[in-house]
């Protein structure tokens, strides 16, 4: 396991995982996605609700608060920003670990490992407007870019400096 680990192809592989993954959750319609009726089951009793409900601000045009949404559509919402910042950051990282073996650059790695998991994401919208249901966002893939950012930033700094211990 060692050797896949260091040659990169694990993460590679988990890479394209993560990717037939989106491309799944892409070709789901905004209803068969929707976990409303979960969360009313686990939050019924609405916790924070108040101090939830003084959270007001715009996204893609749209207001995004208890007040527009609904208490579980608001929480929902958060819950699929966080989905789509982290998917992006597995995506991201995983692309980076992947291709330093391959390049030993750190700056071309992570610039290529970025561009390859936002160009992705450009790409999973665009596949989301040929579904059915669904909405495709440029703050999305804003999120999605900086989610994998992120990712490739966080794993570089924690190669490099454990890299300097050695």
């Amino acid at each position: 396991m060692k050797k896949h680990l260091r040659s990169g192809n694990f993460y590679l592989g988990l890479a394209i995982v993560m990717m037939a993954i989106l491309f799944y959750s892409s070709s789901q319609t905004y209803q068969q996605q929707s976990q409303i009726g979960l969360l009313e089951k686990l939050l019924h009793s609405q916790p924070f609700k108040e101090s939830l409900s003084k959270i007001s601000f715009d996204y893609a045009g749209s207001e995004v608060s208890i007040a527009s949404q609904g208490y579980f559509s608001f929480i929902e919402f958060f819950i699929r920003k966080l989905a789509h910042f982290g998917t992006y950051f597995i995506l991201g990282a995983s692309f980076f670990l992947g291709f330093i073996p391959r390049s030993k650059i750190y700056f071309f790695t992570g610039l290529l490992s970025w561009l390859a998991a936002a160009g992705y994401a450009g790409l999973d919208e665009f596949h989301q407007m040929l579904t059915g249901g669904r909405t495709p966002l440029f703050q999305d893939v804003a999120l999605d870019a900086v989610g994998a950012l992120t990712g490739v930033f966080i794993v570089a700094l924690f190669r490099f400096f454990f890299r300097r211990k050695k």
